[in-house]
């Protein structure tokens, strides 16, 4: 059982974050050169599969959720008075 649901958009964006801060380490270390226009690109498309990732993600857990409403009973409770206690 998981702890707390998955979001895959979340995981995106931290891949693109991590992605670029790998990028500016490098280029910070001497490793290679990134000019700062570079990371524009590679930021807006992160930021953009994120957000299409958690719509999809959404998307899905309100179908999931539609169809499981629809399997439940809708009867009324056995006790409408408010109490618990059988009569």
């Amino acid at each position: 059982m998981l702890l707390h649901e998955f979001r895959p958009g979340r995981l995106v964006a931290g891949a693109t974050a991590m992605t670029i801060a790998v990028l500016y380490a490098g280029d910070a270390a001497g490793s290679w050169r990134t000019p700062w226009y570079a990371v524009v690109p590679l930021l807006c498309g992160g930021l953009w599969l994120a957000a299409t990732a958690t719509w999809v993600a959404y998307r899905m857990r309100r179908r999931r959720a539609a169809r499981a409403a629809s399997t439940e009973s809708t009867d009324a409770p056995a006790s409408t008075s408010g109490s618990h206690a059988m009569r």
